[in-house]
């Protein structure tokens, strides 16, 4: 029996609580793999102040924020049993064509709502909130206003709407996004500097490459590359890509 057969047996009862499950882990190993990389890198390739205490109010937006993520994988997982969702089973060349368009689609969706975000209200009453930390830490990638999860997660769905990729591409996603999310916010940079250099890697989004925009909120709304900043004006280099 395939995963995707399993799951149309699985009653939503036991559904939810296993996407429960499931998000916490994908929470804990993004905060763990931030703290790895702070320990792993050291001041050497800090990009700023390591190792901060955790505050009351990260825990409390990291568990909305957690059970949001499962209410979320919980819609899609309804969407999918109703055939809404469609998820290929195939493993063939089209997996990477198929991870290539999640990748740059939801690179290009978040793109756009994170600039408009930043370009309205919103910001202030929503987005305000994940930029009060100017030195993001691991567990900041979780530390979102609930609309702005939900924002983020409804590009997601509607992404899985529009195309039906395979099972495979989309957990390499998913594993993909989690990366970059934990890289993001570790607060060093373990990308090589030679990184920079080169003419496709220097697209990658790098953490100095997130980590300014938390200094700079007015460049670098990209999340996995740079290529949107670079093509709509609003690219910065990062601390240690100048």
């Amino acid at each position: 029996m395939s995963l995707l057969d399993f799951c149309k047996t699985l009653p939503w009862q036991a559904a939810l609580p296993l996407f429960l499950v499931e998000n916490l882990l994908v929470l804990l190993l993004a905060v763990g793999l931030g703290y790895l990389l702070q320990v792993g890198f050291g001041r050497a390739r800090a990009l700023g102040p390591l190792y901060q205490p955790v505050s009351a109010q990260e825990f409390r937006f990291a568990a909305y924020t957690l059970f949001l993520n499962t209410g979320i994988t919980f819609v899609g997982f309804l969407l999918w049993r109703h055939g809404y969702i469609r998820i290929r089973e195939d493993v063939s060349w089209r997996v990477l064509l198929d991870f290539l368009v999640l990748f740059l689609g939801m690179d290009l969706l978040m793109y756009v709502f994170h600039y408009g975000i930043h370009h309205s209200v919103l910001y202030r009453w929503v987005h305000g909130l994940h930029h009060h930390y100017t030195a993001p830490q691991p567990i900041d990638l979780f530390v979102l206003h609930p609309l702005e999860t939900l924002g983020f997660g409804g590009l997601w769905l509607l992404l899985m709407l529009v195309y039906p990729a395979s099972l495979t591409a989309i957990v390499a996603y998913l594993v993909v996004n989690v990366l970059f999310g934990a890289l993001g916010h570790c607060g060093v940079e373990p990308y090589p500097a030679t990184w920079a250099r080169h003419p496709l890697l220097r697209h990658l989004g790098s953490s100095a490459f997130h980590f300014q925009h938390h200094q700079d909120d007015t460049h670098n709304f990209g999340f996995y590359t740079s290529l949107w900043d670079r093509l709509f004006g609003t690219y910065a280099d990062g601390p240690e890509q100048k």
